[in-house]
């Protein structure tokens, strides 16, 4: 997972130096559609698991850098409890053996 976080703080590291001189935010096209903060973060985590650059960027952009970290938490507790209900082990457990960890 930290590299989702990297990624998260480079490409919102990136958004935040694109200010004018005024220091206002660079103008951004206009959004389609309005995404919350899940939809967001499924989009981001499922663009970073596949590489994929140019959603990752996308997804970023749909809401605030707090607003999708609080997404991506949320649903890496989500995915380590329903892992967790579907091998019958503790999330600890799981989240030791999704990060490569060894056993607690």
């Amino acid at each position: 997972m930290s590299g989702i976080f990297g990624r998260l703080r480079k490409t919102w590291g990136k958004k935040t130096a694109e200010r004018s001189e005024e220091g206002q935010p660079a103008t951004r096209r206009p959004e389609k559609a309005r995404h919350n903060l899940f939809e967001a973060a499924a989009a981001y985590v499922s663009a970073c698991a596949e590489d994929d650059q140019e959603r990752l960027e996308e997804a970023a952009a749909w809401v605030s850098p707090e607003a999708l970290s609080f997404g991506v938490n949320e649903l890496a507790c989500r995915a380590v409890i329903a892992l967790a209900r579907e091998r019958d082990e503790s999330p600890q457990t799981v989240a030791r053996t999704l990060l490569g960890l060894p056993a607690a």
